[in-house]
């Protein structure tokens, strides 16, 4: 009778650590696919932030593959810590900025923020949770007393983690509240227009000296990057006037939050949030939020029309 207990014991706790491993490996490989996506599509252009999403990405899909593999309660601690200092560093860069770079909203940051906060629930739990009998017996045997006792589990894991989880979501949730994209200029500002060189071409730049760009499926009547595009290539806005030497023919559209938004030669023109500094042109060739982005060039304002039917 009792050989059967121990016996449906074991099964039963064999059963649930099999689950949370599959779920934790599952969840934080799931972290690393969407963090390599937005990777491709962007960040990798972002100086000190896209170098640090690949070393996210190969930590995190070794680990996941470790855990899937042994099921180590180390492994699977540093997995769950893994995923906790993830959401730190978004939480971070939404609220104060990370190496100069500050996070706007997205969907694709709140479904990660989520699946981050779940895989580290199956991956604490799993770290902390009773092994199976069996191989709790063959180390107290060994005469190992720590791993005996880690074997057995830590009392009231489930609860500390839990809470843990739960505030972690509570911060987080607060966070994507507070984000969003840059603020739209007053319709009073009034933009200078200026040139600079970068990598041997002519650009247009903002007053700052920041490189401007246009997007290939605008119209000269219409911004086609809205939402959360906008919030990466925020839309030059108000009026504008051209510097000394600057030829081409300035003008506004009316976007769909409003604003006026600063056309020249009939592009309307945004900056780059890669773009941290000036002479800096990541924006550049980038297939990103539906479309092709260009700088906009000095030939461009001479020559250059939307290239609409």
């Amino acid at each position: 009778m009792e050989s059967r207990r121990s016996l449906s014991t074991w099964s039963s706790r064999q059963i649930w650590r099999a689950g949370l491993r599959l779920a934790g490996a599952g969840l934080l490989a799931a972290t690393g696919a969407i963090h390599l996506d937005l990777y491709l599509t962007g960040y990798r252009s972002i100086p000190t932030i896209g170098p640090l999403f690949l070393l996210q990405m190969s930590a995190v899909f070794a680990v996941a593959a470790a855990v899937l593999a042994t099921g180590n309660r180390l492994i699977a601690a540093a997995g769950a810590a893994l995923a906790l200092a993830t959401l730190g560093a978004y939480v971070r860069s939404v609220w104060v900025g990370l190496f100069g770079f500050r996070e706007i909203r997205s969907t694709a940051g709140i479904v990660a923020g989520v699946v981050e906060v779940a895989a580290f629930a199956a991956l604490a739990i799993l770290a902390a949770s009773p092994g199976v009998p069996g191989r709790q017996a063959g180390h107290a045997a060994s005469g190992s007393r720590l791993l005996a006792r880690l074997q057995a589990g830590m009392p009231g894991a489930g609860l500390a983690v839990a809470s843990i989880a739960a505030a972690a979501l509570v911060v987080f949730g607060i966070s994507v509240a507070r984000a969003g994209g840059p603020p739209p200029a007053p319709a009073s500002n009034r933009a200078v227009l200026k040139t600079a060189t970068i990598g041997g071409v002519r650009v247009l730049t903002n007053a700052r000296g920041f490189t401007l760009y246009w997007f290939a499926p605008d119209t000269p009547t219409r911004s086609n990057c809205t939402g959360v595009c906008a919030g990466y290539w925020p839309p030059v806005t108000g009026t504008a006037r051209a510097g000394p030497g600057i030829p081409g023919k300035l003008g506004t559209i009316e976007r769909s939050d409003g604003t006026a938004q600063v056309t020249y030669n009939e592009h309307p023109l945004y900056t780059y949030v890669g773009d941290t500094a000036p002479g800096q042109a990541f924006g550049n060739l980038r297939n990103l939020n539906g479309g092709l982005w260009h700088e906009m060039t000095v030939a461009d304002l001479a020559t250059a029309r939307c290239p609409c039917p």
